[in-house]
């Protein structure tokens, strides 16, 4: 099954059990009576932006209030998740959570924790992560930016959404296991490092795909997939894994709210974001940027949350970003 048919699928499955009564939840009884804000961790007019209003506003359709989204981008795009410190727990404003918020912690003084100061209500998306060119790049395949990283090291800029992020934490990965060096450029997302790419200002990307978009224009080239096997939108192109690389992305993201969110509200509010997912419009903004869907309700965004936690801690002490 391609990469596509395997995201229709997932999607089909959100939309029947939104259709099926057996598997569909009572509607919580809290309903806004104002607007509600969701802060989103990465830049505007990216991948993730575009996503949250995409939601945001059919959201606001079924319940008649304005849905905004709020720039929150910073810190590793953990600075949204972060603001739910010092918000009420009233369902008004809520954060989308990008992975790194799991990660961070282990690496970088923080006033918050992820397991403890968050309410999971929903699991949303999954980026889908290459290493990319310009087409008019040197470099044909990854074995030939490898090489280059190892006859001038730390010469190569690449870009990613951040210190900590899974483009930086892929790279750390790929430069241990090939000897090859390159320098770090972090962005705020793909709104930023896009630019820098077709600009020259970085030589290559290793993070999720708002480049997809420039790959079918003709103005980027994939190099190699970080997915487990090859992608079906592109066959021809190597996994990281064959070529050598044992590194794979993982970078889904969700909505959560601040600690003692009511559990109506939560309710509430994921009823409403699922519904909106399972709109006739949502898998074809996925397939744009060949996105995954990855929805959670919240036992188990936050089962995820709590196990995922655990189990990245010794990929950051190895890749030498958190201690011991």
């Amino acid at each position: 099954m391609t990469g596509l048919n395997r995201r229709r699928v997932l999607a089909s499955m959100v939309g029947g059990a939104l259709a099926a009564p057996a598997l569909v939840r009572a509607q919580g009884s809290w309903k806004p009576d104002k607007p509600i804000t969701i802060y989103n961790p990465l830049a505007a007019g990216g991948v993730c932006d575009v996503h949250l209003r995409f939601l945001g506003e059919r959201v606001s359709r079924k319940w008649g209030q304005q849905v905004i989204v709020d720039v929150k981008a910073g810190a590793g795009a953990t600075l949204a998740a972060a603001q739910m410190v010092n918000t009420k727990p009233d369902g008004y404003t809520i954060a989308c959570m990008t992975i790194n918020s799991l990660r961070y912690p282990h690496y970088q003084a923080a006033n918050w924790h992820p397991l403890r100061d968050f309410s999971y209500i929903i699991g949303l998306s999954e980026f889908t992560f290459g290493v990319v060119v310009r087409a008019d790049a040197p470099w044909k395949t990854i074995g030939d930016l490898i090489d280059a990283g190892k006859r001038d090291p730390e010469k190569l800029n690449y870009g990613t959404s951040g210190v900590g992020g899974t483009g930086h934490l892929l790279m750390l990965e790929t430069e241990q296991a090939t000897g090859a060096r390159f320098t770090h450029i972090p962005y705020k997302g793909g709104a930023e490092w896009m630019p820098a790419l077709l600009g020259g200002h970085i030589q290559f990307v290793p993070d999720g795909a708002a480049w997809a978009p420039f790959v079918e224009s003709g103005k980027v080239r994939v190099l190699a997939m970080a997915t487990e096997k090859r992608f079906g939108l592109y066959p021809d192109k190597p996994t990281l894994i064959e070529s050598g690389i044992n590194a794979v992305a993982v970078s889904p993201y969700g909505l959560v709210g601040p600690k003692d969110l009511p559990p109506q509200i939560i309710q509430a509010l994921h009823d409403a974001i699922k519904e909106a997912m399972a709109d006739p419009g949502h898998q074809p903004l996925l397939d744009k940027y060949i996105q995954e869907p990855w929805y959670r309700d919240p036992a188990g965004y936050r089962a995820f949350a709590e196990k995922y936690y655990v189990d990245i801690k010794p990929t950051l002490v190895k890749a030498g970003l958190a201690k011991a």
